[in-house]
């Protein structure tokens, strides 16, 4: 299994990295459609369709992602898109939380497909735009939602309910405790503000997620990645809530020992579009 899962990891470096320091935004833009067209195969799937629906899900996905580049969505500034979406996010995901795991099967099942290919829809429009205002900016959302899940895993090893007696939410993914959720937004904050100090060290032309906040305030960067590390924390239970909901480990096998693409980026999800809202508030 280990093998597996250091071979998937270099071949998916191997074909992300070009395309996110290529000179300009098509390759990846052309590489997320591919990995957000896969999700949305996946999302029919653990939504109870069969093969040939979930792959004309897939499909229309692509479709409507290429469309949107086609008419030139990607030039324009989105800010409303970002708002409604990281609204969408916070309630929506507070209110899953609550119902929890018996809850997400009441939901009409035309309404659950429709609202997981609009938050697809909408990632991939938030990474490949942050892509367009420089790697710098990219990188800096990207690695939030790494550092957080990184720092929370050794976090949560390290003392998991030595300062609360109830974990985060047993019921959908047992493994997580709050002070899992804690030391990472301990950790994207040092991030935070270690990435300002190197952008103004280095010169970046290209500010970073965390330098444009800064910008406007310490408190306001602050808030923010700890904002950010929370709602991480908020995709990937929604995602274990499904999962549970449909009875399955993994959202598919795509990637081998690393399960799906959706396993990969439920954490961003919601991270995507509420730092571009907060970037250009």
């Amino acid at each position: 299994m280990l093998k597996q899962r250091i071979l998937t990891a270099i071949v998916l470096l191997a074909i992300l990295l070009p395309a996110l320091f290529y000179r300009n935004h098509i390759p990846f833009a052309c590489v997320m459609l591919v990995l957000i067209g896969a999700a949305a195969w996946e999302w029919g799937r653990l939504n109870g369709y069969g093969q040939g629906m979930s792959l004309f899900l897939g499909a229309e996905m692509v479709a409507l992602c290429g469309l949107s580049w086609w008419l030139g969505l990607l030039e324009q500034r989105l800010f409303l898109m970002w708002a409604l979406a990281s609204a969408a996010w916070v309630l929506g995901g507070a209110a899953l939380l609550r119902v929890a795991v018996p809850g997400w099967p009441r939901i009409p099942r035309g309404l659950r497909l429709v609202g997981g290919l609009l938050a697809l829809w909408v990632a991939w429009l938030a990474a490949v735009q942050a892509r367009m205002v420089g790697i710098n900016f990219l990188l800096s959302i990207l690695v939030l939602v790494w550092v957080a899940d990184v720092f929370a895993y050794f976090a949560g090893r390290a003392f998991g309910l030595k300062f609360t007696r109830a974990k985060l939410a047993p019921a959908i993914s047992p493994g997580k405790s709050w002070e899992g959720v804690w030391g990472g937004m301990a950790g994207v904050i040092v991030l935070a503000f270690a990435w300002v100090w190197a952008d103004k060290s280095l010169g970046a032309t290209v500010p970073s997620l965390y330098t444009r906040l800064h910008e406007r305030g310490w408190w306001l960067l602050l808030i923010g990645a700890v904002f950010l590390a929370a709602m991480s924390v908020v995709g990937d239970l929604v995602e274990s809530l499904i999962k549970r909901s449909a009875g399955a480990k993994d959202s598919s096998r795509l990637l081998p020992g690393h399960g799906g693409v959706l396993d990969r980026v439920d954490a961003l999800l919601p991270a995507l579009p509420i730092a571009m809202m907060l970037a250009f508030l």
